[in-house]
């Protein structure tokens, strides 16, 4: 997952150094030369660097100031709600079973992601998860793989399995996922879900979008 744009960062960390370190001199009444006085408020230099940048991982990537020039990934963390429509034809009667409510909740920071989808019969928790941008078309595409549990009751009809899911990533003129997944049982399907919060759920709360 390419969470930054490495050229761009490199400059941005040695000119953020540079001026740390002169407003530190500044502050401490220090000469703006480089000197045994100015080498020894290395460490308060540091400190403060190191602060600014667990500041930047943790929350300010997310501001839209950063977005595209130096952040390139969208951010997609919160709850989104939609529909999973299966391809799977029902043998007893020949027909393709009612597309089911989902609920996928994201969470994500600057150099992770991970994904959980709920329905009223199983969850599934992601293994791996990244987003990848086209070079070409510059669209964003979350991908992952992951092992779903199904409830207990629903065991004999819907046993526990892996699969995989690859969703576009959609901002305009709302933010949507939509694509498609496969799983070890052999069936395949589509996933749409639309963004409704950034709040992230903890369980499968209904049909509401």
């Amino acid at each position: 997952m390419k969470n930054i744009r490495k050229e761009i960062f490199v400059w941005i960390q040695l000119v953020a150094f540079v001026i740390i370190w002169a407003a530190v001199l500044l502050f401490s009444g220090t000469t703006l030369e480089i000197g045994w006085e100015a080498i020894k408020k290395l460490p308060n230099v540091v400190t403060i660097y190191v602060l600014l940048a667990l500041i930047f991982t943790n929350w300010a990537w997310r501001l839209s100031i950063f977005r595209k020039w130096l952040v390139p990934l969208p951010d997609l963390q919160g709850t989104w709600k939609g529909t999973l429509e299966s391809t799977w034809i029902d043998p007893a009667t020949n027909q393709k079973i009612p597309p089911k409510d989902v609920m996928l909740v994201i969470k994500q920071n600057f150099s992770s992601i991970s994904c959980v989808m709920y329905t009223d019969e199983s969850d599934s928790f992601s293994n791996t998860a990244q987003i990848n941008e086209d070079d070409e078309s510059g669209i964003f595409r979350l991908s992952y793989n992951y092992t779903n549990r199904s409830r207990a009751n629903v065991r004999d009809r819907s046993a526990i399995h892996d699969g995989a899911a690859i969703l576009k990533v959609i901002t305009e003129p709302e933010k949507v996922l939509k694509g498609e997944y496969w799983t070890s049982r052999k069936t395949t399907g589509d996933i749409s879900v639309k963004f409704v919060s950034r709040k992230l759920a903890e369980s499968f709360s209904g049909s509401d979008k």
